[in-house]
């Protein structure tokens, strides 16, 4: 004990002496870069170049430093020039599926569905805000004391959200949401047990015959992953556009367009919302519709466009089973502003509605595919639905990890005609009642 009382201030000593060294190689760099005659130069051709001139800065100074420390000075150095500073370590880590950030000291990591605490840090609050700077500046936002709020997204698409003072009070705040280079795909969920293949089977005979589905679940449950895998069943040869608040859907399509609202600028102007997306892109001629998010009065003009020929969209909400996100529905079309009564509020989404698909994200970080529910259509005032698949969770393994079964309920869709209509084809079998997967 001890011991360890004592080598800590010389740990710490070190560590600042190390970041002071950084600090100066960093300064020195940015004197001695002639960014004319770099401007053809990019990538790692780029990054080539700086590094024999961050070593040569290292050769200037007499730090007493090993080959092992000099090579990773020269790393943070890089980092902190053309990358996210002390992030990049963390993005680097393709185990890593999200990054949170409570302020310049605590960094948390989500890894293998665990939250653990990164051993990561910021010099201070000012350099946080410098590296939050450099990601929304790329992506034309800003984040200031008038606007202390952001939604961007990072090169690979990951979701990124930052908070500053004087609304974050312990210093600035930061969550990335990633999606990595290499995204899930199907086979990964399959792998995962996130779904069965019979559950797989008839959704993507319902994007072929162009059912209307709605992704809900709440935060970190999936529902970004599942999109994009559902839309991959979509034929290439139909046109796509997509509607999100921070662009992060990857669609494999050819035929793709990619809107993304705008926030206010400095004067309070500017600013278009996903409603004004929503009503531009069905002068677009649009064949399938996409909105990353419904949060909001879209929701209406959504709908709409499902009920008007542009069968086969999709979206996702937040919401914690089937039927609570047919009330968020009600909630976000009242958020319009127009007075419709209930009747004409469900008749609505009961028409433009075929599938809702929940994702959860249960204990001990396993994601599932908790329902695969059918809308039928109304009874008097009230929207009548049907369960086809589910998850029912019987407890927890050792490790603390949520245990189930998926189920088959033995109900045949009503939708199966329009899929047949389509030309899809499944067997029967697929829709017996039976137990089909167990954790």
């Amino acid at each position: 004990m001890l011991m360890t009382a004592l080598n800590t201030p010389v740990m710490d000593q070190k560590q600042a002496e190390f970041e002071n060294l950084k600090q100066r190689i960093h300064a020195k760099l940015v004197d001695k870069l002639d960014l004319r005659s770099l401007g053809d130069l990019k990538g790692e051709v780029l990054r080539r170049e700086i590094r024999l001139v961050v070593e040569h800065l290292c050769d200037t100074e007499n730090a007493l430093i090993n080959r092992a420390e000099r090579d990773r000075l020269v790393d943070e150095v890089l980092d902190e020039t053309f990358g996210l500073g002390p992030l990049e370590l963390i993005l680097k880590d393709p185990e890593v599926s999200d990054i949170l950030i409570n302020g310049p000291r605590d960094i948390y990591v989500e890894r293998c569905g665990k939250m653990e605490k990164s051993g990561v840090t910021f010099r201070d609050n000012n350099h946080l805000m410098q590296i939050i700077d450099r990601i929304v500046s790329k992506v034309g936002r800003r984040v200031d004391e008038t606007c202390p709020m952001v939604d961007a997204r990072l090169e690979d698409g990951s979701r990124v959200n930052a908070i500053i003072p004087p609304l974050a009070l312990d210093g600035a705040a930061m969550s990335i949401r990633r999606f990595g280079s290499n995204p899930l795909q199907l086979e990964d969920l399959l792998n995962f047990k996130a779904l069965t293949p019979e559950m797989v089977m008839f959704l993507e005979g319902a994007m072929k015959a162009r059912l209307n589905v709605v992704i809900s679940g709440g935060t970190g449950s999936g529902k970004t992953t599942l999109l994009n895998t559902l839309s991959s069943f979509i034929p290439n040869t139909d046109r796509i556009i997509t509607i999100e608040d921070a662009a992060e859907i990857q669609l494999q399509q050819d035929h793709v367009v990619r809107l993304e609202t705008r926030p206010s600028n400095i004067e309070g102007k500017g600013q278009v919302s996903a409603t004004d997306l929503v009503k531009n892109c069905l002068r677009m001629r649009p064949e399938r519709i996409i909105i990353g998010e419904c949060r909001g009065p879209e929701a209406l003009d959504m709908l709409q466009a499902m009920n008007t020929g542009h069968e086969g969209s999709l979206t996702t909400l937040h919401a914690n089973s089937p039927r609570d996100a047919i009330s968020r529905m009600e909630t976000m079309i009242m958020m319009a502003g127009f007075e419709m009564p209930v009747k004409a509020m469900r008749s609505q989404i009961s028409s433009a509605v075929d599938l809702i698909v929940q994702a959860n994200r249960l204990q001990g970080g396993p994601r599932k595919v908790t329902h695969i529910t059918e809308v039928v259509g109304m009874e008097q005032d009230t929207i009548v639905m049907q369960d086809i698949f589910t998850y029912n969770q019987d407890g927890i393994d050792e490790e603390g990890r949520a245990r189930g079964r998926f189920v088959c309920t033995g109900v045949r869709p009503k939708a199966m005609e329009r899929l047949e209509a389509a030309g899809v084809k499944l067997p029967a079998s697929i829709f017996r009642e039976r137990m089909m997967l167990a954790d």
